[in-house]
Protein backbone atom coordinates (compact mmCIF):
# COMPACT_ATOMS: atom_id res chain seq x y z
CA UNK A 1 0.00 0.00 0.00
CA UNK A 2 0.94 3.33 -1.07
CA UNK A 3 0.03 6.96 0.48
CA UNK A 4 -0.87 9.31 -2.28
CA UNK A 5 -2.13 12.19 0.59
CA UNK A 6 -2.94 12.58 4.20
CA UNK A 7 -4.68 15.43 5.59
CA UNK A 8 -5.79 16.74 9.13
CA UNK A 9 -9.57 17.33 9.20
CA UNK A 10 -11.99 17.08 12.01
CA UNK A 11 -9.67 16.24 14.72
CA UNK A 12 -8.48 13.22 12.16
CA UNK A 13 -6.76 12.51 9.34
CA UNK A 14 -8.31 11.84 5.64
CA UNK A 15 -5.86 9.93 3.55
CA UNK A 16 -5.72 8.73 0.14
CA UNK A 17 -3.46 5.58 -0.86
CA UNK A 18 -3.41 3.43 -3.28
CA UNK A 19 -2.27 -0.34 -4.42
CA UNK A 20 -1.97 -3.01 -6.64
CA UNK A 21 -4.89 -5.30 -6.36
CA UNK A 22 -4.87 -8.77 -7.68
CA UNK A 23 -8.46 -9.62 -7.90
CA UNK A 24 -8.43 -6.39 -10.59
CA UNK A 25 -4.89 -6.71 -12.09
CA UNK A 26 -5.20 -3.11 -11.68
CA UNK A 27 -3.74 -0.41 -9.42
CA UNK A 28 -6.97 0.55 -7.07
CA UNK A 29 -7.33 3.88 -5.30
CA UNK A 30 -9.25 4.43 -2.05
CA UNK A 31 -9.20 6.83 0.39
CA UNK A 32 -9.77 6.18 4.70
CA UNK A 33 -10.80 8.61 7.47
CA UNK A 34 -9.74 8.00 10.96
CA UNK A 35 -10.84 10.03 13.89
CA UNK A 36 -8.41 10.07 16.89
CA UNK A 37 -7.95 7.53 19.06
CA UNK A 38 -6.56 6.04 21.99
CA UNK A 39 -3.05 4.27 20.70
CA UNK A 40 -4.48 0.80 20.64
CA UNK A 41 -7.68 1.36 20.13
CA UNK A 42 -9.75 -0.14 17.40
CA UNK A 43 -12.72 1.58 15.77
CA UNK A 44 -15.69 0.71 14.10
CA UNK A 45 -15.89 1.06 10.37
CA UNK A 46 -18.04 1.97 7.90
CA UNK A 47 -17.84 1.62 4.06
CA UNK A 48 -19.31 3.70 1.34
CA UNK A 49 -19.69 2.98 -1.66
CA UNK A 50 -20.03 5.47 -4.40
CA UNK A 51 -22.13 5.58 -7.69
CA UNK A 52 -21.96 6.20 -11.44
CA UNK A 53 -18.99 8.23 -12.79
CA UNK A 54 -17.53 8.57 -9.58
CA UNK A 55 -14.09 8.03 -7.46
CA UNK A 56 -13.08 7.33 -4.11
CA UNK A 57 -13.34 11.20 -4.27
CA UNK A 58 -16.53 12.25 -4.63
CA UNK A 59 -17.55 11.60 -1.09
CA UNK A 60 -14.16 12.54 0.13
CA UNK A 61 -14.39 16.09 -1.20
CA UNK A 62 -18.73 16.12 -1.21
CA UNK A 63 -19.76 14.38 1.31
CA UNK A 64 -19.40 16.69 4.57
CA UNK A 65 -19.00 13.02 6.60
CA UNK A 66 -15.88 13.94 8.72
CA UNK A 67 -17.42 15.89 11.85
CA UNK A 68 -19.94 13.37 12.20
CA UNK A 69 -17.43 10.63 12.07
CA UNK A 70 -15.00 12.31 14.21
CA UNK A 71 -17.74 12.62 16.82
CA UNK A 72 -19.26 9.17 16.24
CA UNK A 73 -15.27 7.24 16.29
CA UNK A 74 -16.16 5.76 12.72
CA UNK A 75 -13.64 4.95 10.66
CA UNK A 76 -14.75 5.70 7.02
CA UNK A 77 -13.40 3.85 3.88
CA UNK A 78 -14.19 5.04 0.39
CA UNK A 79 -13.30 2.18 -2.48
CA UNK A 80 -13.23 3.59 -6.16
CA UNK A 81 -16.05 2.46 -7.93
CA UNK A 82 -13.94 0.10 -10.77
CA UNK A 83 -10.82 -1.18 -12.01
CA UNK A 84 -9.04 1.78 -14.16
CA UNK A 85 -6.70 2.04 -17.18
CA UNK A 86 -5.49 2.05 -20.16
CA UNK A 87 -5.62 -1.93 -20.45
CA UNK A 88 -9.21 -1.92 -18.82
CA UNK A 89 -11.72 -2.25 -21.12
CA UNK A 90 -14.36 0.54 -21.61
CA UNK A 91 -17.73 1.99 -22.50
CA UNK A 92 -18.32 4.72 -24.52
CA UNK A 93 -21.55 5.34 -22.35
CA UNK A 94 -21.10 6.96 -18.57
CA UNK A 95 -23.31 3.60 -17.30
CA UNK A 96 -20.77 0.81 -18.25
CA UNK A 97 -17.39 0.20 -18.25
CA UNK A 98 -14.83 2.15 -16.45
CA UNK A 99 -16.64 4.12 -13.06
CA UNK A 100 -19.48 1.53 -13.88
CA UNK A 101 -18.38 -1.38 -12.10
CA UNK A 102 -21.87 -2.25 -10.14
CA UNK A 103 -20.18 -4.32 -7.70
CA UNK A 104 -20.23 -7.43 -9.90
CA UNK A 105 -17.65 -10.01 -10.57
CA UNK A 106 -17.77 -10.06 -14.30
CA UNK A 107 -17.88 -13.06 -16.10
CA UNK A 108 -18.06 -12.06 -19.40
CA UNK A 109 -15.85 -10.98 -22.10
CA UNK A 110 -14.09 -8.51 -22.32
CA UNK A 111 -15.10 -7.42 -19.12
CA UNK A 112 -13.99 -10.40 -16.67
CA UNK A 113 -10.36 -10.20 -16.60
CA UNK A 114 -10.46 -7.06 -14.54
CA UNK A 115 -14.06 -5.92 -13.49
CA UNK A 116 -14.09 -8.17 -10.31
CA UNK A 117 -15.26 -5.27 -8.14
CA UNK A 118 -17.25 -7.70 -6.02
CA UNK A 119 -14.44 -9.79 -5.14
CA UNK A 120 -12.52 -6.60 -4.41
CA UNK A 121 -15.14 -5.15 -1.74
CA UNK A 122 -15.85 -8.28 -0.08
CA UNK A 123 -12.39 -9.87 0.45
CA UNK A 124 -9.34 -8.30 -0.80
CA UNK A 125 -9.72 -4.68 0.49
CA UNK A 126 -11.39 -5.34 3.93
CA UNK A 127 -8.02 -8.29 4.05
CA UNK A 128 -5.73 -4.92 3.57
CA UNK A 129 -7.54 -2.07 5.62
CA UNK A 130 -7.76 -4.61 8.63
CA UNK A 131 -3.69 -5.33 8.19
CA UNK A 132 -3.22 -1.31 7.50
CA UNK A 133 -5.74 0.43 9.82
CA UNK A 134 -6.95 0.09 13.87
CA UNK A 135 -10.45 -1.29 12.41
CA UNK A 136 -12.52 -3.71 14.55
CA UNK A 137 -13.54 -5.90 11.43
CA UNK A 138 -16.22 -7.51 14.28
CA UNK A 139 -18.06 -3.81 13.99
CA UNK A 140 -18.83 -3.12 10.52
CA UNK A 141 -21.70 -1.28 8.32
CA UNK A 142 -22.10 -0.52 4.85
CA UNK A 143 -23.72 2.07 2.82
CA UNK A 144 -23.53 3.95 -0.35
CA UNK A 145 -25.33 6.17 -3.23
CA UNK A 146 -27.30 5.17 -6.12
CA UNK A 147 -25.33 2.32 -7.73
CA UNK A 148 -22.99 2.40 -4.64
CA UNK A 149 -26.78 1.93 -2.95
CA UNK A 150 -27.61 -1.35 -4.84
CA UNK A 151 -23.93 -2.30 -4.19
CA UNK A 152 -23.93 -1.42 -0.38
CA UNK A 153 -27.50 -3.66 0.15
CA UNK A 154 -26.62 -6.24 -2.08
CA UNK A 155 -23.80 -7.05 0.03
CA UNK A 156 -25.04 -6.65 3.18
CA UNK A 157 -27.59 -9.41 2.16
CA UNK A 158 -25.45 -11.54 1.01
CA UNK A 159 -23.06 -11.34 4.25
CA UNK A 160 -25.43 -10.50 7.22
CA UNK A 161 -23.15 -12.07 9.53
CA UNK A 162 -20.05 -9.52 8.68
CA UNK A 163 -21.87 -6.29 8.38
CA UNK A 164 -24.21 -5.07 11.82
CA UNK A 165 -25.65 -1.96 9.65
CA UNK A 166 -26.91 -1.14 6.22
CA UNK A 167 -28.18 2.50 4.55
CA UNK A 168 -28.80 4.04 1.25
CA UNK A 169 -29.08 7.18 -0.47
CA UNK A 170 -30.84 6.90 -3.71
CA UNK A 171 -30.28 3.12 -4.15
CA UNK A 172 -30.78 1.67 -7.50
CA UNK A 173 -32.72 -1.67 -5.33
CA UNK A 174 -34.04 -3.98 -8.25
CA UNK A 175 -31.15 -4.06 -11.48
CA UNK A 176 -33.53 -6.60 -13.13
CA UNK A 177 -36.23 -3.86 -13.49
CA UNK A 178 -34.39 -0.88 -14.71
CA UNK A 179 -32.52 0.06 -18.20
CA UNK A 180 -28.88 1.00 -15.94
CA UNK A 181 -29.23 -3.28 -14.40
CA UNK A 182 -30.41 -4.00 -17.54
CA UNK A 183 -27.82 -2.75 -19.56
CA UNK A 184 -24.94 -3.55 -16.60
CA UNK A 185 -25.93 -6.95 -15.54
CA UNK A 186 -26.10 -7.72 -19.04
CA UNK A 187 -22.95 -7.00 -20.12
CA UNK A 188 -21.19 -8.88 -17.18
CA UNK A 189 -22.74 -11.26 -16.57
CA UNK A 190 -24.77 -12.61 -19.98
CA UNK A 191 -28.44 -12.95 -20.99
CA UNK A 192 -29.47 -15.59 -18.23
CA UNK A 193 -31.25 -13.56 -16.03
CA UNK A 194 -31.11 -16.15 -12.91
CA UNK A 195 -27.25 -14.83 -12.61
CA UNK A 196 -28.14 -11.70 -12.01
CA UNK A 197 -30.22 -12.53 -8.87
CA UNK A 198 -27.30 -11.97 -6.80
CA UNK A 199 -26.85 -8.63 -7.55
CA UNK A 200 -30.28 -7.64 -6.88
CA UNK A 201 -31.41 -6.46 -3.48
CA UNK A 202 -35.12 -7.10 -4.13
CA UNK A 203 -34.33 -10.55 -5.45
CA UNK A 204 -32.12 -11.74 -2.79
CA UNK A 205 -34.81 -10.50 -0.31
CA UNK A 206 -37.29 -13.11 -2.61
CA UNK A 207 -34.68 -15.34 -2.00
CA UNK A 208 -34.40 -15.66 2.09
CA UNK A 209 -31.83 -12.72 2.23
CA UNK A 210 -32.21 -11.08 5.29
CA UNK A 211 -30.77 -8.28 7.84
CA UNK A 212 -32.02 -6.79 10.46
CA UNK A 213 -33.10 -3.74 9.64
CA UNK A 214 -32.60 -0.73 6.39
CA UNK A 215 -32.42 2.91 6.34
CA UNK A 216 -32.90 4.38 2.77
CA UNK A 217 -33.15 8.43 1.72
CA UNK A 218 -33.94 9.23 -1.42
CA UNK A 219 -35.24 12.80 -2.57
CA UNK A 220 -38.61 13.42 -4.53
CA UNK A 221 -37.08 15.58 -7.16
CA UNK A 222 -34.62 13.35 -8.52
CA UNK A 223 -34.72 12.63 -12.21
CA UNK A 224 -33.96 9.12 -11.63
CA UNK A 225 -36.42 8.18 -9.29
CA UNK A 226 -38.94 6.71 -11.83
CA UNK A 227 -37.22 4.55 -14.48
CA UNK A 228 -33.66 3.44 -12.35
CA UNK A 229 -34.60 3.31 -8.81
CA UNK A 230 -37.96 2.56 -8.36
CA UNK A 231 -37.68 2.41 -4.17
CA UNK A 232 -41.46 1.31 -4.02
CA UNK A 233 -40.35 -2.40 -5.34
CA UNK A 234 -37.88 -2.45 -1.92
CA UNK A 235 -40.96 -1.43 0.08
CA UNK A 236 -42.70 -4.25 -0.78
CA UNK A 237 -39.92 -6.68 -1.09
CA UNK A 238 -38.77 -5.81 3.01
CA UNK A 239 -42.91 -5.65 3.56
CA UNK A 240 -43.18 -9.31 2.37
CA UNK A 241 -39.72 -10.39 4.55
CA UNK A 242 -40.74 -8.67 7.59
CA UNK A 243 -37.38 -6.47 6.97
CA UNK A 244 -38.10 -3.14 9.03
CA UNK A 245 -37.48 -0.26 6.38
CA UNK A 246 -37.03 3.01 7.41
CA UNK A 247 -37.39 4.80 3.86
CA UNK A 248 -37.38 8.66 3.99
CA UNK A 249 -38.90 10.88 1.08
CA UNK A 250 -37.29 13.99 1.04
CA UNK A 251 -38.91 16.60 -0.50
CA UNK A 252 -37.26 18.67 -3.28
CA UNK A 253 -33.84 17.15 -3.15
CA UNK A 254 -32.27 15.64 -6.39
CA UNK A 255 -29.64 12.89 -7.12
CA UNK A 256 -26.57 14.71 -6.15
CA UNK A 257 -24.25 15.16 -3.04
CA UNK A 258 -26.00 18.02 -2.09
CA UNK A 259 -28.90 15.68 -1.02
CA UNK A 260 -26.24 13.29 0.32
CA UNK A 261 -24.36 16.19 2.48
CA UNK A 262 -27.66 16.99 4.18
CA UNK A 263 -28.24 13.29 5.26
CA UNK A 264 -25.03 12.46 5.87
CA UNK A 265 -24.64 13.20 9.58
CA UNK A 266 -28.42 11.30 9.87
CA UNK A 267 -27.04 7.84 8.62
CA UNK A 268 -24.32 7.97 10.39
CA UNK A 269 -25.30 7.97 13.15
CA UNK A 270 -27.67 5.26 12.51
CA UNK A 271 -24.74 3.04 11.60
CA UNK A 272 -23.26 4.12 15.23
CA UNK A 273 -26.21 2.81 16.60
CA UNK A 274 -25.72 -0.20 15.61
CA UNK A 275 -22.12 -0.95 15.66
Amino acid sequence: METVSTNRSFAGTQGVYSHASAETGTDMTFAVYVPDHEEGAKLPVVWFLSGLTCTHANVMEKGEYRKAASELGLIIVAPDTSPRGEQVPDDEAYDMGQGAGFYVDATQAPWSEHFRMRSYIEKELPTLIAQEFPVDMGRQGIFGHSMGGHGALTIALRNPDRYQSVSAFAPIVSPLHCPWGEKALGGYLGSDQAAWREYDACALIEGGARVADILVDQGTADNFLDEQLKPQLLVEACALADIPLQLNLREGYDHSYYFISTFMADHLRWHAERL
